[in-house]
């Protein structure tokens, strides 16, 4: 299994010396061995779609600190540990760090919690010297997709437990297309973008520097809008909300190719860092969360499975467990190939 990257050694040794520490940065060299019948050291690391938020019950039910991550027990990284296993491929887990709002850069600093619960390590933490998988997704929160959402809708911008805050509260929630595509809009989606682009890098060289012969695969996020987007118009069976509630139509295609520029910037990282990426966004085209019953993605208002204090939250547009599996599916699929190679 062999992986490049455009890091120059010299730039690798820096940072090696700026962290700190005395890991060899040693390269796996190429094999094409089957898949190894000993248990294969792994972390899986990322935000909230990685935690499966809104799938209950979630995870540290009893630790306060991480119950607010909202990690569910049957996220995907556990469903596809256990359809590998059926396939002789065992998953030594070490660690699931994955938690609902985690920003890129929360894979090296510690993660702020909702609702004053405290803070969570950085994710890095989750990687030893002998991890030989790290397996995660991370993107959107740095992005700011939640802000882009409340920058569109008014009925998102109400009191909600959905974090964060639109862009700019002055604009109208039913202009957003037009404030994303021109003035200080398209300069501030510009700008996380290049944020989401660096903040990958760093990620990658940190994972080859805490576990230098770790395979890394970076997933991506199943896709939210479908391109015919008159589906979005009406409600899924058993609602009453539309999928994107308030969202102006106009602003639909507007929010798929915010979704498909996330993750193509995603795959271009991965494959800069030699790393391997899992595509969602090109195979859930047929359950977006306007797809009716075939549907992988819960609506923006459409309750959950999940609750707090006894008040049901919304999906705000993640997987359900259909999309869960998706994802699981997918994962599965592209660790098997990556230690078979």
């Amino acid at each position: 299994m062999r992986k490049t990257t455009k890091t120059p050694v010299v730039g690798r040794l820096a940072f090696a010396a700026a962290l700190g520490g005395c890991l060899a940065l040693a390269v796996p060299a190429a094999s094409t061995a089957a898949a190894p019948a000993e248990a294969v050291p792994t972390a899986f690391f990322g935000d909230s779609y990685t935690a499966n938020f809104g799938i209950a019950p979630v995870n540290n039910q009893d630790n306060p600190e991480r119950f607010f991550c909202f990690q569910a027990k049957e996220n995907y990284p556990a469903v596809a540990t256990r359809r590998l296993a059926d396939k002789g491929v065992t998953l030594d887990v070490q660690s699931d760090v994955s938690c609902g709002g985690a920003l890129i850069d929360n894979f090296w600093r510690e993660q702020q919690l909702p609702f004053g619960a405290g803070t969570v390590p950085a994710q890095q933490d989750a990687l030893k010297e002998d991890t030989k998988l790290a397996v995660g997704g991370m993107g959107g929160n740095t992005l700011g997709f939640n802000s882009i959402l409340k920058q569109c809708s008014a009925k998102l911008r109400e009191p909600s437990l959905l974090p964060g805050e639109p862009v700019d509260a002055d604009s109208p929630a039913g202009e957003c297309w037009d404030f994303f595509t021109s003035g200080d809009g398209k300069q501030w989606l510009d700008n996380r973008f290049e944020q989401v682009e660096y903040s990958l890098e760093e990620m990658f060289q940190r994972m080859s520097y805490l576990s230098p012969d770790a395979e890394r695969v970076l997933v991506g996020y199943p896709r939210l809008v479908p391109e015919n987007t008159a589906k979005c118009l009406t409600p899924a069976p058993g609602q009453t909300e539309l999928p994107f509630a308030d969202i102006p139509k106009d602003a639909l295609p507007f929010l798929d190719q915010v979704q498909k520029r996330l993750d193509d910037a995603m795959k271009k990282a991965a494959a800069d860092d030699g790393a391997d990426f899992v595509d969602l966004y090109d195979h859930t085209a047929s359950n977006t969360a306007c797809d009716g019953a075939n549907r992988g993605i819960g609506g923006l208002l459409e309750n959950s499975k999940l609750e707090l204090l006894s008040q049901t939250i919304p999906w705000y547009a993640h997987p359900n467990e259909k999309g869960r599996d998706i994802q699981a599916e997918r994962v599965a699929a592209k660790i098997e190939a990556v230690l078979n190679r």
